[in-house]
């Protein structure tokens, strides 16, 4: 049974959410935002849980039978929304989940609440259509909307939630825990660090995953040999990252940590403060041929193309303008 002591590194928030719990003062709707894994759902559950918990402090207590059925999937009184398509949560889906279900009295809790992952997949009609029950919910309804992008809620529904914001997770904490809760060495833990860039859900998948080595060397290796191949070349090196598990964002983070390491180096000429050290030969030769205007615009683009990818710009697309962008570093 999770507890708010288990939410590592988001101190800010744990405190927030347990006053909220143990004053009553609970609001009708909550805005939570991070990014991809960085466990939005992991604090919505335990919030969940407390708010439902029978307990009178220190809740969510984990043994009343609130928090057991809670804790299995089985809590009448909390709800996930779901969606079909992949990538879509249309109108449909607040209206049924939601909007049609929201009138009926809780079964055996305080609350009812409704949690929405991916919040950001709402199509604006799907948006509307919860913005009306936003406006004048039961009082014992709590929508907790998980999003790993603000922009792409709409301005009427966020301003009629509590906004709720993850922060990175500070590296000495992240690095602690893979050591002490993952049990990884000291060097695979400082590795998982500076990749995750203070996402802990991407840490903690990132030490433990044999495809993360693979395509880490697959990125390199690309990044060596990139100014030397056409783009075809590239462009057959690119689709082998669908052969492993890990996300398109894991991979254009390899290559903004190469870019970052290539500016460090520039700057300060210190081997030691860099990830690939192994490389140094050819951190120098991108460090010595780009300027850090160059370098800054190439780690620039690579945000860009996340951006992209995230809005369904066509794949093969975004990813031959972002590598002719890398080429063209000076």
């Amino acid at each position: 049974m999770a507890h708010f002591r288990d939410i590592v590194g988001q101190e800010h928030l744990k405190e927030q959410l347990q006053k909220i719990v143990k004053e009553k003062q609970v609001s009708h709707a909550y805005l939570l935002c991070g990014e991809l894994r960085s466990g939005k759902e992991f604090i919505a559950r335990i919030f969940s849980q407390a708010l439902q918990c029978e307990a009178a402090e220190n809740a969510p207590c984990g043994s009343c039978s609130s928090c057991i059925k809670a804790t299995t999937d089985n809590h009448p009184d909390i709800k996930f929304v779901t969606h079909e398509k992949p990538n879509t949560i249309g109108v449909d889906d607040i209206r049924i989940q939601i909007n049609e279900d929201i009138h009926i009295l809780p079964y055996i809790g305080p609350y009812k609440i409704y949690i929405i992952p991916e919040a950001e997949k709402m199509t604006p009609q799907a948006q509307n259509a919860l913005l009306k029950t936003l406006e004048e919910p039961p009082a014992y309804a709590v929508i907790i909307l998980l999003t790993a992008s603000m922009d792409a809620m709409l301005s009427t529904i966020s301003s009629r939630c509590v906004n709720l914001n993850m922060r990175p997770v500070p590296d000495k904490v992240l690095k602690e825990f893979l050591m002490k809760e993952i049990k990884v060495p000291d060097y695979r833990a400082e590795l998982g660090v500076a990749f995750a860039r203070g996402n802990l859900g991407r840490a903690k998948l990132l030490v433990s995953s044999e495809d993360f080595d693979k395509i880490r060397d697959e990125a390199v290796t690309l990044l060596k040999y990139v100014d030397e191949m056409d783009t075809a070349e590239i462009m057959e090196a690119i689709r082998k990252i669908n052969d492993y598990k890990l996300d398109i964002n894991d991979y254009l983070d390899i290559i903004s940590v190469w870019y970052r390491d290539a500016l460090m180096f520039k700057a300060t000429n210190d081997v030691n403060s860099l990830i690939f050290k192994k490389e140094i030969q050819y951190i120098k030769k991108v460090a010595k041929k780009s300027s850090y205007e160059g370098i800054s615009n190439c780690i620039e683009a690579l945000d860009k193309a996340k951006v992209r990818l995230r809005a369904n710009v066509n794949f093969e697309m975004v990813m031959e303008l972002l590598f002719q962008t890398l080429k063209d570093c000076e």
